[in-house]
């Protein structure tokens, strides 16, 4: 782990290099002086300093459990003196060498074992990797819940169906609601932008500074609901001092800034024009402002919307309750009713974006939906960024597409998709409002999150003043530095069905195994007095060789087995003994490598007889 050196350093802000200076400015709409508000956190200030200072007094702790290092499982705890509380909780989905774990999520056992200093969680907005794993927390300890409206709903709706809701109280909060828990805590949400809607940063005000967790965001000037990222909330708690800013850093090796999301509707418009028969969008699901702008296209075009997955209904049934979807009620259709209109008077919004196996973009692809079968002049929309590491599936999906005769636009090919990210220079000019004493760069693996570090440094952050976490990491914040001092356990803890942290490294590999070269059987009957082969061995195989090879691998292999456990019997070695051993797997493994270059599992039967 890297980690700023403390000795020696600098501790005044450096100039910052002209290379970046002159790449960006603050807005003028942004006030550059103090200003004078009548917020709550600005008691809190006032209260730190006319606290009568003997010593340092406790320490403040940040400690992250989840989302450095990794994307996914974002999950932070803030603690001082007998108060603790948590931003965010959710989950990260599986490596590609982890063969049947449905999920990941945090080690929960430092906030179990200091379950009654928690006060309260809070949630900077409504994606599965900030949410997700409250359920699974929620079997150990209750807490209340604080988070945007559509948010909340959400979390209800995940709860519900996990039969979680009993005894957790969900708060709604709006964009400047101040939430006081107790004396160490202040709470505000500061409204941001992001692909989801009722996305916050949060600002945690302390008895020794504030705090800002940027939680995921962008900076758009045209959003779609036309509430912008309160960059003047930010400024105002630069003015005042930060103590303490967390920052993601998802898309900091991407220079500019992340185009606006509008951008991604006037692409809609030119699709939908010319779309001569249907049109079939995959996006993410959560994707409010996505969903809207395919609303409004389709309205303007005059065409019928239905959509098809579980989450995408259960999301915008959650978003249309709360009244952030816009569309005349006539719009919508159930997918059953599509046959009834002409081509080019249905859009078909779908999930499916990541090609996921099960999704129904991918069976309609594959010709296995039970409703929707891809036509001849179907224009198909990925409206979504492939997740690394995941292009060939999804590449595999469009070629099954195009084979259908579906004309299907992706990102490389017009503007229908933008990050919900923000680019270098947004976040530069983050750090160039809040102006904080100390930085840890969050929400993301670690090239991002320390080319995020070496920014703060090029922009005038002291060096001893970053701090590249792992999780687990303790950090201890008191009135006149900031170190790291000790570690928390907080191993990924895997979900398999319905068993929670029950598997070992042994599992994982085993199961890579199995899906990498297949397995072995091999069944042996023995005499019970001697300890003699009494019948050829039975050897069968799954997954290992192609049926053209296995038989004469295979019938080899029984012959050579023959042979070696005649040499046993006349070593006076019983064949018990050599299964017990390990001798005659050892054997085996041998044979299988020689000859095929591949390990498969091996597992030995012995009856006696």
């Amino acid at each position: 782990m890297t980690r700023a050196k403390k000795n020696g350093a600098n501790s005044a802000r450096s100039n910052p290099s002209p290379e970046y200076d002159n790449r960006i400015r603050i807005p003028s709409n942004i006030a550059t002086k103090p200003i004078v508000t009548e917020s709550p956190t600005d008691s809190i200030h006032t209260a730190s300093k006319k606290r009568k200072r003997t010593g340092n007094g406790p320490s403040l702790k940040v400690i992250p459990l989840g989302g450095l290092g990794e994307i996914g499982k974002n999950m932070t705890v803030f603690e001082y003196a007998n108060d603790m509380i948590i931003i965010d909780c959710g989950v990260a989905f599986p490596e590609e060498d982890m063969p049947g774990i449905d999920a990941v999520i945090q080690d929960f056992s430092y906030v179990i074992n200091n379950k009654h200093k928690l006060r309260g969680i809070f949630l900077t907005h409504g994606h599965e990797d900030h949410i997700g794993a409250l359920p699974y927390l929620f079997h150990e300890i209750k807490c209340p819940v604080y988070g945007g409206r559509l948010t909340i709903e959400l979390v209800r709706r995940k709860l519900a169906e996990k039969g979680g809701l009993k005894g957790i109280a969900l708060h709604d909060c709006l964009a400047g609601d101040v939430i006081k828990l107790c004396s160490s805590f202040e709470i505000e949400f500061i409204r941001v932008n992001h692909s989801i809607a009722d996305a916050f940063a949060i600002a945690v005000n302390t008895p020794l500074g504030s705090i800002i967790h940027t939680g995921d965001f962008k900076i758009d000037y045209t959003p779609i609901n036309g509430e912008p990222i309160d960059l003047q909330r930010l400024a105002d708690y630069g003015h005042r001092k930060v103590l303490l800013l967390l920052a993601e850093s998802t898309n900091v090796e991407i220079p500019g800034v992340s185009p606006s999301e509008m951008q991604v509707g006037e692409s809609f418009q030119r699709i939908f024009k010319n779309a001569p028969g249907r049109i079939i969008v995959a996006t993410f699901s959560s994707h409010v402002h996505r969903m809207q702008q395919i609303f409004t296209a389709a309205e303007l075009h005059r065409r019928k919307v239905a959509l098809i997955g579980r989450s995408m209904l259960n999301v915008f049934s959650t978003a249309n309750s709360l009244d952030y979807i816009k569309m005349q009620p006539e719009t919508l259709i159930d997918i059953s009713e599509i046959d009834k209109y002409q081509p080019n008077e249905v859009v078909i919004l779908t999930t499916g974006s990541q090609a996921e196996p099960l999704s129904a973009l991918s069976r309609m692809a594959f010709a296995s939906h039970r409703i929707v079968e891809i036509h001849q002049g179907d224009t198909v929309i990925l409206s979504a960024h492939p997740i690394p590491g995941n292009e060939k599936p999804i590449y595999r999906v469009i070629n099954e597409l195009f084979r259908r005769g579906a004309h299907v636009i992706y990102e490389s090919l017009a503007d229908v998709h933008v990050s919900g990210h923000a680019y270098r220079n947004e976040l530069m000019l983050i750090h160039q409002l809040v102006k904080p004493k100390y930085f840890i760069p969050v929400h993301g693996e670690y090239r991002m999150m320390y080319r995020h570090a070496e920014l703060a440094k090029t922009l005038g952050q002291p060096e001893s003043d970053i701090f590249l976490l792992n999780n687990g990491d303790v950090l201890e914040i008191d009135r006149s530095h900031a170190s790291v001092k000790g570690y928390v356990n907080a191993a990924p803890v895997l979900i398999d069905g319905s068993g929670v942290g029950d598997l070992d490294n042994r599992v994982l590999r085993d199961r890579k195994l199995l899906a990498d070269d297949g397995v072995v059987s091999v069944a042996i009957v023995s005499s019970k007095s001697n300890g003699t082969l009494l019948s050829e061995p039975k050897i069968d195989s799954i997954g290992f060789l192609y049926e053209s090879e296995a038989n004469q691998v295979l019938d080899e292999c029984q012959d050579k087995l023959v042979t070696f456990f005649e040499k046993c019997a006349r070593q006076g070695r019983s064949l018990p003994t050599v299964v017990e051993s390990g001798q005659l797997r050892d054997y085996l493994k041998s044979f299988f490598f020689d000859r095929t270059k591949r390990r498969p599992m091996i597992i030995i039967s012995i009856s006696s007889i």
